[in-house]
């Protein structure tokens, strides 16, 4: 009799689940297989391979600048690395937004070249067609409101979104639309905890914050600054677990010493 132990993956439905019963979803980033089996493999429940490794992976000051084509190896890496949790890859800056018809390309891309489990884009009314189209051909959907990062030049700042009431309502309105729609999840980024506590009471679907407050269905991290890789990069909500930069140059430093002592490699290193 075999004792492999089936993985019980994670599905959009799990979400669901977990918001009915109260559980909350935790989502990080990953660019890359190797991260990607650390953090599966350490009970995340939603790796998100997001448009931000134009930052953290490229040095863009922007996500504008990744492509389709970059976006679809980084999310093939990462998916060699998953065996559990839900892999949701956002579609980068131009490649949804002029049509329907683009969106649908794109997103059709993504699922068949990476094996990825869905797809997450930023924006409410204005892509609610793409949204509908992609859905309708069987992909789930994440959507994301509030500070849209593609949209930053729009914006002209990185500060907290909707916090007059135009800019509220039309993120409540969104947001339903958004759930209408048939999205499985949305992100809610950048906004004030009260309207996040709000929009979660009032949509079925699981809410995402970062930088939205405790009231949220679950919270995403960029793993690179929760990690501590980065450290110029050091917002009101994030909360760093590791100092990585630290460690990692102090264990490249002791590399160079021993090196330049002759002391590595040793006779027991040797063949």
């Amino acid at each position: 009799m075999s004792t492999h132990k089936e993985i019980k993956k994670i599905t959009t439905h799990t979400l669901q689940r977990m918001k009915m019963q109260g559980e909350k979803i935790a989502m990080l980033t990953a660019y890359d297989f190797s991260f990607a089996r650390i953090i599966d493999n350490a009970n995340i429940d939603v790796i998100l391979v997001g448009d931000s490794a134009s930052n953290v992976m490229a040095g863009h000051e922007t996500t504008l600048p990744v492509t389709l084509e970059q976006m679809i190896y980084h999310a093939s890496s990462v998916i060699r690395g998953v065996n559990r949790c839900l892999v949701v890859v956002d579609l980068p800056f131009g490649s949804y937004q002029s049509n329907s018809e683009v969106a649908l390309a794109s997103a059709i891309r993504m699922m068949k070249e990476t094996g990825a489990h869905a797809i997450k884009l930023e924006g409410g009314e204005e892509v609610l067609e793409s949204v509908k189209r992609i859905i309708s051909a069987g992909i789930p959907v994440m959507g994301h409101l509030g500070l849209t990062p593609q949209s930053i030049y729009k914006f002209g700042t990185y500060n907290v979104r909707a916090k007059e009431d135009a800019e509220a309502n039309k993120l409540r309105s969104d947001a339903k639309l958004l759930e209408e729609a048939g999205c499985f999840a949305v992100v809610l980024e950048k906004i004030p905890a009260l309207l996040a506590k709000e929009v979660t009471e009032n949509i079925s679907i699981p809410t995402i914050g970062i930088g939205a407050g405790k009231y949220c269905d679950g919270q995403v991290l960029v793993m690179h600054d929760m990690l501590g890789i980065n450290t110029e990069f050091k917002p009101r909500f994030l909360r760093q677990y590791l100092n990585m930069f630290g460690a990692v140059t102090g264990a490249v430093q002791q590399y160079v010493k021993d090196v330049k002592a002759n002391d590595f490699p040793s006779d027991a290193e040797s063949y």
